[in-house]
């Protein structure tokens, strides 16, 4: 008979125990939610962020992606010369280097070298 009371005293002890302990599924289930809000704000403001990011490169109206191509059998288009390469170009020219050599060193073509100093630097 003393082992069933003392089977029922702790039984009544856990359920009490029970109702006033609290349910801590209901904490994660909270946390994760508010992980879950935050989370769903974050992306949002990245949408946004990235919209008007795409509307100020449709706004620009010279905004181009240049594609290199090194096949030997393209021409290459010319481009515009920096000004700091044509001042370079002509500095080059004066100390008495060849085209070639000048073209190596400038990293650009020999004819884009000629046309610089055919026309002393005015492109």
């Amino acid at each position: 008979m003393e082992l069933s009371i003392i089977l029922m005293i702790v039984g009544i002890f856990f359920i009490i125990l029970s109702l006033f302990l609290r349910d801590s599924t209901k904490k994660v289930e909270k946390e994760v939610e508010e992980l879950s809000i935050s989370i769903f704000q974050e992306t949002n403001q990245l949408k946004r962020r990235l919209k008007v990011v795409e509307e100020e490169l449709m706004l620009e109206p010279n905004f181009q992606v240049a594609k290199k191509r090194y096949a030997p059998t393209q021409t290459t288009v010319a481009q515009p010369v920096n000004g700091i390469l044509v001042s370079q170009v002509l500095e080059l020219n004066k100390q008495g280097l060849a085209i070639n050599e000048i073209s190596k060193l400038s990293t650009l073509s020999e004819e884009q070298v000629r046309q610089i100093l055919a026309t002393g630097g005015i492109i």
